[in-house]
């Protein structure tokens, strides 16, 4: 079985090369195929991207956001899985095994990656926190699902799931928009914990509060009006 690693880069020059070289050492018994897509750095990280052996990278002419990103990750993935993977070092690959294991046992289409359910995580950002737990409820409320981290970037799918699906999100949106999809399609979500390494906004973090109203309206519009 093939599995796409699809990652979503953007000024992330320091950490780029680190993170493919977890991904390659994550403890799997499948192939998988890393799919870097630069959404028009200005740091050179696409200049460290194409030096990696063994990766594919593509490259956006103009920023526009992770969601695209991820449609571009998405087109060119060739794999049976495809799991989302940031390009800083927030989220380990060590935990794709635990991941992968529902698909590959036949319980689950889809698994997201809980920071809440028990596994190591870094303690910051009160207001973050309140924030996802208020997003995640409302979409669980409309979706009729029990999440615990709607906005986890750990989701792991079939890459089936993405035949005639259109995805449109251009930013964080992306990630209530596949919720709101995942759930029309009636795909069996599973959750499992994963460890979590959050960053400072000092050390380079770019989700900003603005990005909530974006996000709630993402729900609303996900659910009712695509």
């Amino acid at each position: 079985m093939l599995v796409s690693v699809v990652i979503p880069l953007y000024n992330e020059r320091d950490t780029i090369e680190e993170i493919v070289r977890r991904v390659k050492a994550a403890p799997v018994e499948c192939d998988l195929e890393i799919i870097v897509v630069d959404d028009a750095s200005d740091d050179g990280s696409f200049d460290v991207a194409l030096s990696i052996d063994g990766i594919r990278s593509f490259r956006h002419e103009h920023n526009q956001g992770k969601g695209a990103a991820l449609r571009t990750g998405f087109e060119q993935a060739g794999g049976d899985v495809i799991i989302i993977q940031d390009a800083d070092l927030e989220y380990d690959p060590k935990d794709y095994e635990r991941l992968l294991a529902p698909i590959f046992d036949g319980h689950a289409d889809v698994v997201y990656g809980s920071r809440f359910l028990g596994g190591p995580h870094r303690v910051m950002f009160f207001w973050h926190y309140m924030g996802n737990r208020f997003l995640t409820l409302i979409s669980n409320m409309l979706n009729n699902l029990n999440l615990t981290d709607m906005e986890t970037c750990y989701k792991c799918f079939r890459s089936d799931l993405l035949e005639g699906m259109k995805l449109r999100s251009e930013r964080f949106g992306i990630e209530p928009e596949l919720t709101a999809k995942f759930a029309r399609r009636k795909a069996r979500i599973y959750e499992v914990p994963i460890s979590y390494y959050g960053r400072s906004y000092e050390e380079g973090k770019k989700i900003h509060w603005t990005d909530g109203f974006t996000a709630l309206w993402c729900i609303i519009r996900y659910r009712f009006f695509d």
